[in-house]
């Protein structure tokens, strides 16, 4: 039977009479912590960890390293080694981003809206990029059923949510087919924004997205009654200080 954390703190570890060289510097950093600081702790070094580097080149002597920790300590805590601290880590992101979207924006117009949500996700982004990296870029051998479901869960929310920011109970394919694809977007252009240093404004990205969402909605709804309905109801709700209004008068400004 593996064994498991105690619940005071990290078990002490055996000493050893002659540690070598380049293992008294860990030791030296090693200070026992309570149970769930300690994981948490140890989630926090694979996260980053494991978006610096692709999962399977990640061993567990190199998050027990990070962490100031024993091997042997890691494995007290998640028993089923990498693959299991890997779920884990990847849950701990998966709910952090998840609670980012739980309070509804009730403020403003609904693109003003759908930017404010754009905003909390990106400051999830820029807050916790190696938990997002880990999250979201995928094709990892470490990949398992149970890791890939935790990541199409995040994505289901988002696409509960939009639809319910939307106001729509029942989403039809055309209109299911819209929201998933702008998701996408979102996902891929929060990876490029922290693979290319940020170097877009954060501010500037999120109304780029909103216009997105306008324009692919604008494409879907000539060939969709329900998207056609739904962003007529949006756009009646916009005003000119509006993003959906600054594009529109751009578009036209354009000669589009």
């Amino acid at each position: 039977m593996a064994a498991t954390p105690s619940p005071v703190g990290d078990p002490v570890e055996e000493p050893v009479d002659d540690p070598t060289a380049a293992e008294r510097p860990r030791r030296a950093a090693y200070r026992r912590l309570p149970v769930q600081q300690r994981r948490e702790q140890l989630i926090a070094v694979a996260l980053e960890l494991f978006a610096a580097r692709p999962p399977e080149e990640v061993s567990l002597d190199d998050v027990a390293e990070a962490a100031g920790a024993s091997r042997p300590l890691v494995y007290r805590y998640f028993a089923g080694g990498k693959q299991q601290l890997y779920e884990a880590a990847l849950r701990s992101a998966a709910s952090e981003l998840t609670t980012r979207f739980a309070v509804e924006p009730t403020d403003g117009t609904p693109t003003q809206q759908l930017g404010a949500v754009l905003h909390r996700y990106f400051d999830f982004v820029g807050e916790h990029a190696a938990g997002y990296g880990a999250l979201l870029r995928g094709g990892s051998v470490v990949e398992t059923a149970r890791t890939s479901a935790i990541v199409d869960d995040v994505r289901r929310a988002a696409l509960r949510r939009t639809l319910r920011h939307l106001g729509v109970r029942e989403a039809g394919p055309r209109l299911t087919l819209l929201v998933r694809s702008w998701i996408s977007v979102v996902e891929a252009s929060a990876i490029s924004w922290l693979d290319e240093g940020r170097q877009i404004p954060a501010d500037s990205l999120c109304a780029w997205l909103v216009d997105q969402f306008v324009v692919m909605a604008a494409a879907t709804a000539v060939r969709d009654g329900q998207t056609a309905e739904v962003l007529h109801g949006w756009l009646e709700l916009e005003t000119a200080e509006s993003p959906a209004g600054v594009l529109i008068a751009r578009l036209r400004e354009m000669g589009l």
